[in-house]
């Protein structure tokens, strides 16, 4: 399966903000957007003035690297929020949150959404009690997510778990802290989602 095998740093820098790809890191001074708060390559210090249609480019680009999605995926996705019913960007963003990688990290098992894929596609959890190995699996309301058995005692997992300890979950998960499980309440509304994506410019460009 394809996948993005670049240094992710250089995507923060390129949008010109924190993509929160690398988990603690991007709260230090090693954060690479920090030390060189310029987009990357030779030009990277001479950015133009974007046009309408580089504002919306730059937009989805932001949105396909928050959530780890490559663009293939992404066009589908927004294909699905169009079809149904509702505003389509509020449906493009509900449709990314409902990934299980997502799930996962905003449940706290997970520093970052990267983790979340990679601890997703081996193994380590199930959804109503069945293995699920696929990080763009869609949850839905009233899934549980748990994190299996066998892997609760894992050093790394464990390691994660005192990591993220006390962190904030949305009101859309509610978290069985003990028993290393969540469960999906409602799928979430614009208002939950706490990233700074301007779906609007994402559908403008989709609609030309």
């Amino acid at each position: 399966m394809a996948r993005y095998t670049d240094s992710v740093c250089r995507l923060c820098r390129r949008e010109g903000q924190k993509l929160f790809l690398k988990g603690t890191r991007c709260y230090t001074d090693k954060c690479a957007l920090t030390r060189r708060n310029y987009a990357p390559g030779q030009h990277g210090q001479g950015r133009k003035k974007l046009s309408e249609y580089g504002l919306q480019l730059r937009e989805k680009q932001k949105a396909k690297r928050f959530y780890g999605v490559l663009e293939s995926q992404f066009a589908k996705y927004y294909e699905m929020a169009n079809k149904k019913a509702g505003v389509t960007g509020e449906n493009l963003l509900q449709i990314l949150e409902s990934r299980l990688d997502n799930v996962v990290y905003r449940l706290g098992f997970a520093l970052s959404r990267a983790e979340a894929r990679q601890l997703v596609r081996h193994g380590h959890f199930l959804v109503n009690g069945k293995r699920v190995n696929i990080p763009s699996f869609l949850v839905k309301a009233g899934d549980v997510v748990e994190i299996a058995d066998k892997s609760k005692s894992m050093p790394k997992i464990k390691a994660v778990l005192e990591t993220t300890d006390g962190k904030t979950i949305p009101k859309w998960l509610e978290l069985d802290k003990d028993n290393a499980k969540g469960k999906v309440v409602t799928l979430a509304d614009r208002e939950d989602i706490d990233l700074d994506i301007q779906e609007t410019l994402i559908v403008e460009l989709y609609s030309k």
